[in-house]
């Protein structure tokens, strides 16, 4: 079905979700879908945004935020097809929350202090949504280390927190020595739960997001360990570890250089 004249790129992606899941010729597949089985492709093509900036790529970025637009598309179209809502209401919401959270700018609400005025107004929507924690609605899908950040973060904002990094310092080497006592696979489950725990938390007091720097150590290693495998001939298996750690210190002096 060709696109109508003068129809917008938003319009015409809409159209063609609404191709995809209409009974009458639709994509069986597409309509097979619901909010549950699309979620990890939106986790996903999320990662894969973020993956793209990390590239610098911008025709790879503009690529990704597409997929990454499609799935919202996709949840929308899913909602309306369910009578519960359509994309003009998830369009419509964001930009009532975005106004509402921006009062210096589309308000007369001033301020010097733009973050402080922002954790403000979502403390207080979380208010007019009934009783509820001061860590309600940090999501349990959340990357662990991220949750971990931002729990530690809500249980700062209330005051329950250490009042220097000397605390989580020490409790980073409390929860080693738990670690090293534990006795069984449930408990050195625990105990190295809780040591991760607490290094988040000093890196939180370091003022380091602890994501950020675990994804950029990911990528670090990544690149040394190749190195690695480029010197030795395309792998390392069947090297004694004396040699692979010969490498190793190559690969990083290699760096310094």
């Amino acid at each position: 079905m060709p696109a109508p004249a003068n129809q917008s790129p938003i319009d015409r992606l809409l159209r063609i979700m609404r191709q995809l899941r209409n009974p009458d010729g639709g994509c069986e597949w597409d309509l097979a879908q619901d909010f549950s089985t699309i979620a990890p492709y939106t986790i996903e093509e999320a990662y894969e945004v973020s993956d793209a900036i990390a590239g610098g790529d911008p025709a790879a970025i503009r690529d990704e935020l597409g997929d990454l637009l499609l799935q919202v598309v996709f949840h929308s179209q899913i909602a309306t097809d369910d009578g519960l809502f359509g994309f003009d209401d998830v369009a419509n919401a964001i930009s009532d929350k975005m106004e509402r959270r921006h009062p210096h700018i589309f308000g007369d609400r001033k301020t010097d202090d733009v973050r402080r005025q922002w954790e403000a107004i979502k403390a207080d929507e979380r208010a007019a949504e009934g009783p509820s924690g001061a860590l309600a609605g940090v999501a349990l899908t959340l990357p662990a280390l991220l949750r971990a950040q931002k729990l530690q973060g809500r249980a700062a904002r209330v005051g329950f927190d250490w009042p220097d990094v000397n605390g989580p310092r020490d409790k980073i080497a409390e929860e080693l020595a738990e670690v090293a006592d534990a006795v069984n696979e449930a408990e050195r489950h625990e105990e190295v739960g809780d040591l991760l725990f607490a290094v988040v938390n000093y890196a939180r007091k370091l003022g380091v997001d602890a994501e950020s720097a675990l994804r950029d150590a990911n990528l670090k290693f990544a690149g040394r360990f190749a190195a690695m495998e480029d010197r030795a001939g395309g792998s390392i298996a069947g090297l004694s570890l004396d040699s692979q750690e010969d490498h190793w210190l190559a690969v990083k002096a290699s760096e310094r250089r």
